[in-house]
């Protein structure tokens, strides 16, 4: 009967194998099973090591980055005080146009009124020189014989001539205001011109300004992207080589367990190899659902055997009870080694009715159930020989 001590060992090295996904072969020697952890502990530093230089390149190309960030967050500030000032210029210079532009119009209004007038005018004077004209002596014969004294006769006549030479100045005044407002639109004109290239001018550097400081903040935005990214990477790879550092903490306590083992463990008493004439009993009835082999792109490294759940599991030959447990996919599991390098595994149980010590052939160890991995009531039974699996038909 192994003691108290040995089945603490054996539930803590196989606990651990099967709790950080070891693989381990069902029958395998407890110094392969040490050779396995071994392995997997040198691949947990190789890991953990590859790791801590990945985040130090990381680490760099984090600080590159956020130093090219920083920068970039100088240039755009210049590119952006440089636009305010063109921005400003560009607008004061746009309202100073629209004003010559108004101007403009005002004149060009007034130079047609003034145009209008002109011609009034112009028709008014034509008016009165020819009522003069047609007029002649007889219109002075009648202002003479109209007038109460010489004097009066000659106020009545400067009086008419006055009245023309008024229609001629305001002919003349007003020709020169309209040169003067011709003038002045044509220098409004050229004004209007020169500030209309000067607008262009500074609205075209304004624009290509724009366009350096939203090239300048695509890149600044893809670079702080590709930094959240190295960063996201960063963090998880030192999740990942903290788990892994965890596992490599598990797997050194696993391997001092299974050394431990080794030590306190008595060697296997020797068998034959070879099956006799009845082999191994059915440890329960019932049809084969799945067989041994390829099955969905991987080995089934057993048989399923359908049963109801609750059937009574028996042992298909004597031995030692190795490992009575849950163990990943198969669930509630029962290994027997039967000396020689032959053991045998009853997984999926709803339970288990041995922790361990020598059983017999045929003794109840367990009953048919569903837990891991599984679909359905039924027991998933292995034969594996120095660790390797077999066709358990060949030992049924």
């Amino acid at each position: 009967m192994p003691t108290p001590r040995r089945i603490i060992l054996f539930l803590a090295a196989f606990g651990a194998l099967a709790a950080l996904s070891v693989p381990v072969a069902l029958g395998q020697s407890l110094y392969d099973r040490k050779n396995a952890v071994d392995t997997r502990i040198s691949g947990l530093r190789s890991e953990i090591a590859r790791a801590k230089a990945r985040e130090g390149v990381l680490t760099n190309e984090i600080s590159a980055a956020s130093s090219r960030i920083d920068a970039l967050e100088g240039d755009i500030g210049a590119l952006t005080d440089r636009l305010a000032v063109l921005e400003r210029e560009l607008a004061a210079s746009r309202a100073r146009l629209a004003r010559l532009q108004a101007r403009y119009r005002e004149q060009t209004e007034h130079l047609e009124r003034l145009t209008r007038e002109h011609e009034i005018a112009q028709e008014r004077l034509a008016d009165r020189l020819v009522e003069l004209y047609q007029a002649g002596e007889t219109s002075e014969l009648e202002i003479l014989l109209q007038a109460q004294s010489f004097e009066d006769l000659l106020d009545q006549l400067d009086y008419f001539r006055a009245i023309g030479e008024r229609d001629q100045e305001i002919v003349e005044e007003i020709k020169r205001i309209q040169i003067e407002v011709r003038e002045a639109r044509q220098e409004t004109a050229r004004i209007k011109a020169d500030v209309a290239e000067e607008t262009a001018v500074l609205a075209e550097k304004t624009a290509a300004e724009r366009a350096a400081r939203a090239q300048l903040l695509a890149r600044q935005a893809a670079l702080a992207a590709a930094r959240d990214d190295k960063q996201g990477l960063l963090s998880g790879i030192r999740e990942e080589r903290h788990h892994d550092q965890e596992n490599l903490e598990e797997m050194l306590a696993t391997s001092a367990a299974i050394a431990a083992q080794i030590a306190s463990a008595p060697p296997s008493p020797p068998g034959d190899n070879t099956p006799s004439s009845a082999g191994l009993v059915w440890p329960v009835s019932g049809p084969i659902t799945s067989g041994f082999g390829w099955r969905w792109g991987r080995m089934h490294e057993g048989i399923d055997i359908s049963a109801g759940c609750g059937t009574p599991i028996r042992a298909a030959a004597s031995g030692t009870v190795i490992y009575a447990g849950w163990m990943g996919g198969y669930g509630n599991l029962t290994i027997i080694d039967h000396g020689g390098g032959i053991a045998t595994a009853y997984g999926h149980q709803s339970s288990i009715a041995v922790g361990g010590g020598s059983v017999s052939q045929g003794q109840v160890i367990g009953a048919v159930g569903t837990t891991g991995f599984s679909t359905g009531c039924h027991l998933h039974f292995e034969v594996r020989v120095n660790g390797s699996p077999v066709d358990p038909l060949g030992y049924l």
